[in-house]
């Protein structure tokens, strides 16, 4: 069976691609126009699993074939290739359903690795179809998620104030909604306000309302968001940044259930539950003067602890999983799958901006990834190149994100390239344990010398050796 079909007027494109394939071993059939490959699909019992077109040819144009490949086979990848490269043809080439555009002229080995990767995906869509049952709103199989889900469940019944301390990103008002969805109050109203978001004098008036002629433009009468969340929950976001006078206000409103519109003479009751939340250590804001203590322990009386996301690693395949669905929902669009590979990528970052980054990013896949799966090289340029990382691995997992981005950046060189670094790693560290003294980094690693002196020669370290004597020497000069 021919794995891949080239489509193209050109005969020396379909050479150079015949070649470069023919040198991997990728059964391949070339077609020097749309009408010949499309006159082939209909009689062929098996499709190709890959097709690679021209855009402009004599005859029907790569984008027209696109369009009857993908009505007769939907799954089949199509890499559109054009010498014009233009955004029309490139937009045009996506909303068809390419797995990627390709403008001439192109690296053969670039052209190869994309075949490669498109002939993966379309064996992958060989396979069972994934349950694509949405998932629920807060996931986590991590035992720090677990314990947050418990506590959660310990509430269900009360109105106790409840303190939410937790990374910016990394779910809050998710939490918050739960716990008033599960409590007694959950037919009431939940109203979430941010409070670093709101101008310092804009603040009061936002959480207690304002009386008509309060202050220069208060033209009406204002409801605030506690009389807005009347019987309900409501949630105080970033609390840590509340200014010192609105603190002593809300101390009195949690103290004795009453408030005063800005400007108002009556006492209004607040029956209402308060959630607050911040990525601040309170205890040192209190320890610095920044927040009251007496306030401090208002809120304190429920405290629950969201782990940031690079504690909870072994949730991203499963958040991962549920956000590409959701946002090929809301596009209206296939939902896409990561492969294990950039999947065990992204469990070694270390996420910042926690849940909503990763949000974030499978938003942008989805519209940004070429296939249905999505490899290491899919991600954005700036989270593949992250030479520090915060979370700690060991030398094997680092050894395995290193095989894996090589296997999908420089395939077929994966195997010597690494063996030659991990070699010369070690004689490099026994050397310089021993001073350069060669017999001992031999015994040190535990290797004949005549190999530690054949091994410096293969891998060019007497070169090495030399330069860093010769820089020595300058330097001491």
């Amino acid at each position: 069976m021919n794995t891949v079909w080239i489509v193209d007027d050109d005969r020396s494109i379909r050479w150079v691609l015949e070649k470069a394939l023919g040198r991997e071993d990728i059964p391949h059939r070339s077609f020097s126009s749309a009408s010949e490959a499309l006159a082939a699909l209909e009689v062929e019992t098996h499709p190709p699993k890959v097709l690679i077109s021209d855009i402009r040819m004599p005859g029907e144009s790569g984008l027209g074939l696109l369009k009857r490949v993908k009505a007769l086979h939907p799954q089949l990848p199509v890499i559109i290739m054009t010498a014009y490269s233009d955004l029309e043809s490139a937009v045009s080439a996506f909303q068809g359903g390419a797995f990627e555009y390709l403008p001439k002229p192109f690296d053969v080995d670039q052209a190869v690795a994309l075949v490669q990767r498109a002939i993966a995906q379309s064996a992958h869509q060989t396979g069972a179809p994934e349950d694509t049952t949405l998932t629920p709103e807060i996931l986590g199989q991590a035992p720090a998620m677990q314990e947050v889900f418990r506590a959660i469940g310990r509430l269900a019944q009360s109105h106790a104030t409840v303190l939410i301390n937790g990374e910016s990103g990394s779910g809050k008002e998710l939490v918050a909604r739960a716990l008033h969805r599960h409590s007694p109050r959950r037919e009431a109203p939940f109203i979430a306000i941010n409070t670093a978001a709101i101008p310092r004098d804009l603040l009061e008036s936002e959480l207690f309302g304002h009386e008509r002629g309060a202050f220069t433009g208060a033209a009406a009468q204002r409801r605030g968001r506690f009389e807005q969340a009347e019987g309900g929950t409501l949630f105080l976001d970033e609390i840590g940044d509340m200014p010192a006078e609105l603190q002593t206000r809300l101390l009195r409103v949690l103290s004795d259930n009453h408030f005063y519109r800005v400007g108002g003479q009556q006492p209004i009751r607040a029956n209402v539950r308060v959630i607050a939340a911040t990525h601040q250590n309170l205890e040192d804001r209190v320890r610095q003067g920044l927040f009251r203590e007496d306030l401090f322990h208002r809120l304190n009386v429920i405290r629950l602890r969201l782990p940031p996301l690079r504690e909870r690693h072994e949730d991203i395949p499963i958040l991962v999983r549920h956000f590409l669905q959701r946002s090929a929902q809301e596009l209206g669009v296939e939902a896409k799958r990561m492969s294990d590979a950039a999947i065990k990528y992204l469990q070694a970052q270390p996420f910042p901006g926690n849940v909503r980054q990763l949000e974030n990013l499978c938003h942008w896949l989805t519209v940004m990834a070429p296939g249905q799966t999505v490899e290491i090289p899919d991600l954005p340029p700036d989270m593949r190149d992250q030479p520090d990382r915060e979370m700690p691995i060991s030398w094997s997992e680092g050894l395995a994100l290193e095989t894996d981005r090589m296997i999908a950046t420089a395939p077929g060189e994966v195997f010597d390239r690494l063996t030659r670094e991990f070699e010369r790693t070690l004689i490099r560290r026994a050397l310089s344990a021993t001073g350069g003294r060669r017999i001992e980094a031999a015994q040190l690693l535990g290797i004949g010398r005549n190999t530690i002196t054949r091994k410096i020669q293969e891998l060019g370290m007497d070169d090495e050796r030399a330069s860093a004597a010769e820089a020595g020497h300058h330097s001491a000069q």
